[in-house]
């Protein structure tokens, strides 16, 4: 997102989260499969931030970690806040980066996961053309309980924020609060800041809050006001139940999206998208379906109830039956998976193939037109186009120290009951004996049957029986 207003974004996260109950850095829980820090730095990066600081405290190296592996930005940049003393503390935690820096300064939370780049990139740019040398989001509650007030003068100016404890009754009835969004001058940042930071702490808590330095912007030049309508957008996680709430909030919203672009689903409230997948025209989506991380799926393809999809590449007019399991797969046009079917990762399934119920595919090939129908496993196998797999056929791919290939010659058919022996070799057109355990080559165009002949014993019951009495 394009953003003309030069600035830095400061992402507070260096709280642990207490209410959640939890050993995990709080801004490392997820959201639709995404840690919440990741959505407030991504947030801030499509907004257009120059540079993002975060600034870490509870779990630094954990937090630090996952963002440099999962996020290659030369934009992110990190803080310490050895101390958790409230937020503008951790703000002043970044106070390096306040010299040479854009000109504005945009702090949020790591724990507002659903902040989208358009609503911050639009704050930023109205505090900027506001004149104000600080610009706060506030939102207007039917119930604002517990949260702190915006008080304003009788021009509608920001003079201040008041925590419900020390509200009077008349400053209690005011419905707006403070969203925990700012957009300072850097310049005003770096000058009054420290005054705040540095001297005692003005209240029972012994912290230093953002809230004071609201105070002193409008004691100066004034405060920008920005009310969001949209409150979902600035709903913080405290609680496991807030959790909850802003996870559904999310995916009310990814589900909407899609549903606008065309795809049908038979219960949005029951469909679990995260927020990287991308569907195509004509999808439809049954309950309980789970599509996760970068799946990406074309148009028309039918996914039923119970299936869950991680990572996967489904072209067009995929069937996709219910309570599947795909991981790290790809299917091709025309194909259909289960019920039941599971997709191992590295497993690439060619058109108008079947992988039946109870089939489990890893590592292997199929080529356009296989059938495997019911209840087999094919591990590190190719398998030629139009070969027919019978049920109970397993490639035996492990020899407790390695894995072998099995390659099928296409047009073949395997008998049902068969074990493959990896490594393994059968060519064109080759047929298999149902019941055999193939541990050698099989020719083109040949008949390999690898069991034990049947023997008939006449009589041998009615004998059983008179022996018995």
């Amino acid at each position: 997102m394009d953003n003309k207003t030069s600035f830095q974004a400061v992402i507070m996260a260096a709280g642990k989260g207490t209410r959640l109950k939890s050993e995990q850095p709080k801004v490392l829980h997820e959201v639709l499969g995404k840690p919440m820090v990741a959505y407030a730095v991504d947030a801030a990066l499509e907004a257009g931030a120059e540079r993002v600081v975060v600034v870490l405290g509870y779990g630094r190296e954990q937090v630090q970690s996952w963002l440099e592996e999962h996020r290659d930005s030369e934009r992110i940049e990190f803080a310490v806040q050895e101390n958790q003393l409230g937020t503008a503390h951790a703000v002043y935690a970044a106070r390096d980066y306040f010299d040479a820096a854009p000109e504005y300064t945009a702090i949020l939370s790591g724990d507002v996961p659903n902040m989208n780049a358009e609503a911050l990139g639009d704050f930023v740019t109205k505090t900027a053309n506001s004149m104000y040398p600080l610009g706060m989001m506030t939102a207007k509650l039917d119930d604002p309980a517990h949260y702190g007030r915006v008080l304003r003068n009788p021009d509608g100016e920001v003079t201040g924020v008041i925590e419900y404890k020390d509200a009077t009754e008349k400053q209690r009835q005011v419905d707006e609060i403070n969203a925990g969004f700012y957009a300072v001058e850097t310049e005003f940042l770096a000058r009054y800041l420290p005054e705040i930071c540095e001297g005692p702490a003005d209240n029972a808590q012994g912290e230093y809050y953002l809230t004071d330095l609201i105070a002193v912007a409008a004691n100066h030049a004034g405060v920008h006001g920005w009310i969001i309508d949209d409150i979902g957008l600035i709903q913080g996680v405290n609680t496991r139940r807030d959790l909850a709430e802003a996870t559904r909030f999310a995916q009310k919203r990814i589900n909407q999206k899609w549903m606008d672009e065309g795809v049908t689903f038979i219960d949005p409230d029951a469909t679990y998208i995260e927020p990287d997948v991308q569907l195509g025209t004509d999808v439809t989506l049954y309950p309980g379906v789970h599509l996760k991380g970068q799946t990406r799926i074309g148009s028309g393809t039918v996914v039923e109830n119970g299936s869950v999809i991680t990572d996967c590449q489904l072209a067009a007019n995929v069937h996709v039956k219910a309570n599947c399991y795909l991981t790290l797969a790809r299917v091709d046009s025309g194909t259909a998976l289960g019920p039941f079917a599971h997709l191992r990762p590295g497993s690439d399934i060619g058109k108008d193939c079947k992988v039946g119920n109870f089939v489990e595919v890893k590592k292997s090939k199929f080529e356009d037109g296989v059938k495997a129908g019911h209840l087999s496993y094919l591990g590190d196998a190719h398998l030629g186009k139009g070969t027919n797999v019978g049920a109970g056929t397993i490639t035996c791919n492990y020899d407790g120290k390695k894995k072998h290939r099995t390659e099928v010659g296409e047009g073949s058919f395997i008998g049902s009951n068969t074990a493959i022996v990896a490594p393994a070799k059968l060519g064109k057109k080759a047929y298999i004996g149902a019941g055999s355990v193939i541990t050698d080559e099989v020719p083109d165009e040949s008949l390999a049957i690898a069991r034990g002949r049947q023997k008939n014993f006449d009589g041998w019951v009615r004998k059983k029986e008179e022996e018995e009495g």
